[in-house]
């Protein structure tokens, strides 16, 4: 995991001490971004947005039980996203946002296409591909998970 940086390999070999040293934080980096970018999302919709504007819209699409998941988005692209940024209960985090993001990308964006600037699924499926890597690898060293000595 810790291997060092081969300088033959590099196309600018004085890189190799910048790599070197910033390489054990990178996936840290990489799920804190992954739930911190999504934490306002979830944040605009529990203040700003009516559930009922949610409930319609999964309703909408002939889901189940649409009052619930829509408390169950509010919660999990707040609370789930702080979780999936910290490092705690950090599988089960992924597990929720990426569950939830597969939805957002199959019923509700498939139709619009791949780009997002056109409401289309390259967004939603970018969070499922990386919450999937989350979701195998775990907190990591740089977790809460990790200070507390469990793996959820």
């Amino acid at each position: 995991m810790d291997s060092p940086i081969d300088r033959q390999r590099l196309i600018v070999p004085g890189m190799a001490g910048v790599y070197q040293r910033f390489a054990p934080y990178s996936y840290a980096f990489m799920r804190f971004v992954t739930g911190a970018i999504l934490v306002p999302h979830g944040i605009q919709k529990v203040f700003t947005a009516p559930i009922d504007r949610y409930v319609t819209s999964i309703g909408g699409k002939g889901i189940p039980f649409p009052e619930l998941l829509a408390y169950l988005v509010f919660f999990t692209e707040s609370v789930g996203a702080i979780c999936l940024a910290i490092g705690l209960f950090t599988r089960i985090a992924a597990a929720m946002v990426g569950i939830q993001m597969l939805v957002i990308t199959f019923l509700f964006q498939w139709q619009y296409g791949y780009f997002w600037t056109n409401r289309g699924f390259e967004f939603a499926l970018m969070w499922t591909l990386l919450c999937v890597a989350i979701w195998f690898r775990g907190g990591g060293r740089y977790s809460v998970d990790h200070y507390i000595g469990k793996e959820f």
